[in-house]
């Protein structure tokens, strides 16, 4: 398990990851209006983060849907969309 302050720190350090992405992906549009900025980054987090929490798991359902904090059903749902099932 992570110490408190070892996890602040990597809470802090992924928001600034997603932060700095956002901040290079305004920059890049050059002016142009972004559209579904949202739902395009829970696609790019939420694969990449599937993936590696069930890894952890050892591809237990139950125990990742745990560290998730999310009900085993809801899991096996975004697991299927998002084709790692």
């Amino acid at each position: 398990m992570t110490p408190p302050s070892a996890a602040g720190s990597a809470d802090a350090s992924l928001e600034q990851c997603v932060r700095d992405s956002l901040h290079s992906y305004f920059q890049d549009l050059g002016g142009e209006t972004p559209g579904a900025i949202y739902d395009m980054v829970v696609r790019l987090v939420e694969r990449p983060m599937l993936e590696v929490v069930m890894q952890r798991a050892e591809y237990n359902q139950s125990r990742a849907a745990q560290w998730l904090g999310l009900n085993r059903n809801t899991l096996r749902k975004k697991l299927l969309e998002h084709q790692l099932l």
